[in-house]
């Protein structure tokens, strides 16, 4: 049970995202052979929007679970899903002995109309959490956001929301991407002023390249500190010492939360095991 690694030592985990295509396959299995020779502590799945590539997650996650043997969790969204939806996904990852699942609300579709959105199953992660926890054997998981998540209201909102969802029945919690430790350490003081006494785990994505800045950063609503600026004018226009710039911010933001007491970490691989391996050697 991935909760249960959390109660014995620093953990060190990845997220990897399922191939497009169908004949992609292959190069996804290469990849993961590259990132399961690092020894994660376990391999998180993405779900395509609205569970368009649910079938891909079950895949990769049985492959990791079952070939790599290390510890498998998918993404499970509901933003597009029924309940009968979710339950033969469920029955999927059971047949394969996935028993791991980050239950997110996710991004609304783009060929979903505002009826079909208004009239979807579960409005939000935690209602999808409680329908799990009811009917499934499934071990949960959800997501936080260290500087609120985009659509909410306030911090205090999202913090109530983050209890229903420990409520709901999430055993541990992942986070947003974040570029300045400063807004997660006062996420985590504030989250247990809330009542949040489950395990919260630190997602780092490594900036790499100016695209992310456009995608990644905007679509999770992270800040982006003057350090990470000055890094982006100085290297934005050379790829490889962009790379290495950003893997050296990745490394240096792990371990300066490492020596502050936090001892989990997600690292958000980008399917990229070069990049990875360098920031795990980087904070061994």
């Amino acid at each position: 049970m991935i909760a249960k690694l959390y109660e014995d030592k620093p953990t060190l985990s990845f997220e990897v995202f399922p191939p497009k295509k169908d004949g992609e396959f292959e190069k996804a299995y290469e990849v993961l052979g590259e990132l399961g020779k690092l020894q994660p502590d376990y391999i998180s799945v993405t779900y395509g929007a609205g569970g368009s590539r649910a079938g891909f997650t079950v895949e990769l996650a049985s492959y990791i679970q079952n070939t790599l043997h290390i510890d498998a969790m998918a993404h499970m969204t509901c933003v597009g899903s029924k309940r009968e939806d979710l339950m033969q996904v469920y029955r999927s990852l059971a047949e394969r002995g996935v028993d791991h699942v980050l239950a997110l609300r996710g991004d609304r579709p783009r060929d979903m109309s505002d009826e079909q959105f208004a009239s979807r199953d579960f409005a939000h992660a935690s209602d999808m959490m409680a329908f799990l926890k009811e009917n499934t054997a499934l071990h949960l998981a959800g997501a936080c956001y260290p500087e609120k998540h985009f659509e909410s209201f306030s911090m205090e909102s999202d913090l109530n929301n983050l209890k229903k969802k420990q409520d709901a029945g999430a055993e541990f919690f992942i986070s947003q991407l974040f570029l300045d430790n400063d807004f997660f350490y006062n996420f985590l003081e504030k989250a247990q002023k809330k009542g949040v006494s489950v395990p919260i785990c630190a997602g780092i994505m490594p900036i790499t390249s100016l695209k992310q800045i456009g995608t990644s950063i905007s679509l999770s609503g992270s800040s982006v500190p003057k350090a990470m600026s000055d890094l982006l004018a100085t290297y934005g226009d050379d790829p490889e010492q962009m790379r290495r710039a950003g893997v050296d911010y990745a490394i240096r933001q792990i371990r300066d939360l490492r020596e502050n007491g936090v001892k989990h970490i997600h690292l958000y691989s980008m399917n990229r095991p070069k990049t990875t391996a360098e920031i795990v050697a980087g904070i061994q």
